[in-house]
């Protein structure tokens, strides 16, 4: 059970993606050298030399939990723009895998994202995470964020593909964007509860 007031509204909900992170994405490969470049992604922390943009270290000096995924980025990303403040590190918020798609051809890294990303969403997982499966984690990992902004502000500092998944699970609670800062690096969204979703309302 909550302490929190029930006549006082959560606190907002902040969605950051990760800087920028250090890895060739014009890096020409195959479907398998592909396989091996993405798993050295996930291990790869930020490019050096950037700085988080002032409005997300404002954004994070409001918020009273901060949340990271377990991955290297968005770690780093989150001790960049967090001042020192301890976070909550979570592999439920982790990005949604990327198996490409066994196909012929040496392509960048980038666009063999896309070709993933489009036959991951088709269904073609691969025996990994699959989409349905990620659109639960997504589910899940919203009613985390919204349980902790009963106490106040939240910021998560996640991954450009989950966070996007986690918009409809939101909307779905009532929660609207209210700022929307787009998809690039160190980009951020901020979420506020508009009105109780209709389940609630016995609708």
């Amino acid at each position: 059970m909550s302490d929190t007031d029930p006549q006082t509204a959560p606190g907002y909900i902040t969605i950051a993606r990760h800087g920028e992170p250090d890895a060739n994405r014009r890096e020409r490969l195959g479907w398998q050298a592909y396989e091996a470049w993405w798993a050295n992604y996930d291990l790869a922390g930020l490019k050096g030399g950037q700085t988080p943009p002032e409005s997300l270290v404002q954004e994070v000096e409001g918020a009273r939990l901060l949340f990271a995924s377990t991955l290297r980025r968005a770690i780093e990303t989150a001790e960049a723009a967090s001042g020192g403040r301890e976070f909550d590190i979570n592999s439920i918020f982790v990005e949604a895998p990327l198996p490409p798609p066994r196909m012929p051809g040496s392509f960048p890294a980038r666009t063999w994202g896309v070709f993933a990303r489009c036959s991951w969403w088709l269904g073609l997982s691969r025996g990994r995470e699959s989409r349905v499966q990620a659109e639960r984690r997504a589910e899940q990992a919203a009613d985390i964020l919204i349980e902790a902004a009963q106490r106040g502000p939240v910021v998560l500092f996640a991954h450009g593909w989950f966070n996007r998944m986690l918009r409809p699970a939101l909307r779905r609670r009532g929660w609207q964007c209210v700022r929307d800062g787009g998809d690039h690096y160190w980009s951020w969204r901020r979420y506020e509860l508009k009105h109780t979703p209709a389940t609630e309302r016995g609708a």
